[in-house]
């Protein structure tokens, strides 16, 4: 029996997978802030656009290159 001594992850998919790794932290990134210093005072500024829809879209975007980077094969 031959064996396979191919590695499962080529150059391009390791790429992929580290790209898909830093557009998730920059999501992650975009939803800090926000908080009051004073915990007595309510601060709207934790419910804007960036934090409640730009960082969860980012964060599946990224989601979305790691799966894709894990299943598909490259021809290399």
């Amino acid at each position: 029996m031959e064996e396979n001594t191919k590695m499962p992850i080529t150059p391009r998919g390791l790429k992929l997978l580290l790209v898909g790794l830093i557009v998730m932290v920059s999501g992650y990134i975009l939803m800090t802030g926000g908080g009051s210093d004073d915990p007595q005072v309510f601060n709207y500024a934790m419910f804007d656009f960036r934090r409640m829809v730009a960082a969860p879209i980012v964060i599946i975007l990224g989601i979305v290159i790691e799966v894709v980077a894990i299943m598909k094969v490259f021809k290399e």
